[in-house]
């Protein structure tokens, strides 16, 4: 297991935190409280040059600006018609260093993309998306952009008794019909940000309200709101997770804590913006750093 880590500081840190839990003695953790949960945007998969999310969003927007063109000057659908792929991923870039400046009109804009249609017809949107869009630098589709490490984790933590979450930012009906097929995640075991929905005629639909945003400190509200436990075992890659790494360092059981590092430019990128005062932390709590450069003998499996 874990032949995708390169032996080292790291893995064996992975290996000895599993081993502490899982054998009988002072720091043994039922498998029921073995609760592990991962960020996805950077952590599971590749958010650069923007979020995949956003990427989906931007073809709607573009739709959207097509079919009205008093849409066309404002953001974030001028950056949608345009092809500016840099303001849309600065605007959530920006979010993370503390700079919201950007955010109203993104949000106002989310929410008016996919309104008052059925879960299952934004579903098969989500499927649309994913079966014909490539990663506009890689030339791969999204769904050979996933971390080979961190599926590996996944499976070696599983394997060892872990129920495992992802608990991200990003949409979690978004997440949803794609968790299965590229982490073997099921969908009840995604959390992430969500729009209301409503009941009618025997169908679901989704509203252009928020109800919630799974990021910083509303991640262990949602989670705690979701599982109803505490976990021991968190990885993250940005500011926005500090809570979540927080929340699982204090648990009354042994934990780890995990922030992936963004450091290879050949193989993916190499980028610190938006997860700086995470690093710090990192630093100062003890979390461990899993640099991709040096940790991973590969990044999406080729």
């Amino acid at each position: 297991m874990l032949d995708t880590w390169t032996d080292g500081r790291t893995k064996s840190a992975i290996v000895d935190f599993v081993g502490r839990v899982t054998t009988e003695g002072p720091d043994y953790v039922e498998p029921d409280a073995r609760v592990a949960v991962f960020d996805n945007d950077g952590t599971l998969w590749c958010e650069k040059p923007m979020y995949i999310q956003l990427d989906f969003l931007l073809r709607r927007f573009r739709e959207q600006a097509e079919a009205d063109p008093s849409l066309r000057d404002k953001q974030p659908y001028r950056a949608a018609y345009t092809g500016d792929l840099t303001w849309l991923g600065d605007a959530v870039t920006k979010h993370y260093q503390g700079d919201d400046s950007d955010l109203p009109p993104l949000m106002a804009a989310i929410l008016a993309a996919h309104p008052a249609i059925t879960v299952e017809q934004h579903a098969a949107r989500v499927a649309a998306f994913f079966d014909e869009a490539r990663h506009p630098t890689l030339g791969r589709p999204y769904t050979a952009c996933g971390y080979v490490p961190m599926i590996d984790l996944l499976r070696y933590l599983e394997a060892n008794g872990f129920t495992c979450y992802i608990v991200s930012g990003g949409g979690r009906d978004f997440m949803r019909p794609v968790s299965g097929p590229m982490y073997g995640i099921p969908p009840e075991r995604v959390v992430g940000s969500t729009v209301g929905l409503v009941y009618k005629n025997t169908d679901v639909y989704t509203t252009a309200e928020m109800e919630f945003v799974d990021d910083g400190p509303g991640k262990p509200v949602r989670l705690w709101s979701r599982i109803g436990r505490r976990p021991i075992f968190a990885a993250g890659n940005s500011n926005g997770d500090i809570e979540m790494l927080e929340f699982t360092a204090a648990s009354e059981h042994p934990s780890m804590q995990l922030l992936v590092l963004h450091d290879d430019a050949e193989r993916e990128f190499d980028y610190t913006g938006g997860a700086e005062k995470a690093l710090d932390l990192a630093t100062a709590a003890g979390w461990t750093v899993a640099g991709i450069k040096n940790d991973w003998t590969t990044v999406f499996g080729d």
